[in-house]
C-alpha cells in the first residue's frame, strides 16, 4: 500500500516536501517514484529512485528545485519541492516498480497511491 501525504497549497516560490509510506515493499527491491497529473493531461514523471543504486532521476522541468530522497528502513520517500511554480499545481502520486529504473519510464510502474494535491497560486 502506497499512501502519500503532505501536499496542500503554497503561494509561487514556496515549498512543500511530499512523503510515501510504501507498506508491504522493500525499497532495496522497488524502484519508487513520484508522478504527477493534472486533469486532462497525460502523467508525468517527476522523480525516481532506483532500489539498485539508489541513484535518482528527475524530469527537465523539475531539475535544480526537487530532491527525491528515501528511507530504506522505513520504506518511506520524499519529495521536498523547492521554488514552487504555478505549472507545478497537479495531483502527485507514487507509485514502485520491481527491481532497477533509469528515467522513471511511468509504464513500468505498477503499484500506485491515491495522490495528493499540490497547489501552487497567488
Amino acid at each position: 500500500q502506497l499512501v502519500e501525504s503532505g501536499g496542500g497549497s503554497v503561494q509561487p516560490g514556496g515549498s512543500l516536501r511530499l512523503s510515501c509510506t510504501a507498506s508491504g515493499f522493500n525499497l532495496l527491491y522497488h524502484s519508487i517514484g513520484w508522478f504527477r497529473q493534472a486533469p486532462g493531461k497525460e502523467r508525468e514523471a517527476v522523480s525516481c529512485i532506483s532500489s539498485v543504486d539508489g541513484r535518482a532521476f528527475y524530469g527537465e522541468s523539475v531539475k535544480g528545485r526537487f530532491t527525491m530522497s528515501r528511507d530504506v528502513d522505513d520504506n518511506t520517500a520524499f519529495l521536498p519541492m523547492d521554488t514552487l511554480e504555478p505549472e507545478d499545481t497537479d495531483i502527485y502520486y507514487c507509485a514502485t516498480k520491481y527491481g532497477g529504473t533509469y528515467d522513471c519510464p511511468i509504464d513500468e510502474y505498477g503499484a500506485w497511491g491515491q495522490g495528493t494535491q499540490v497547489t501552487v497560486s497567488a
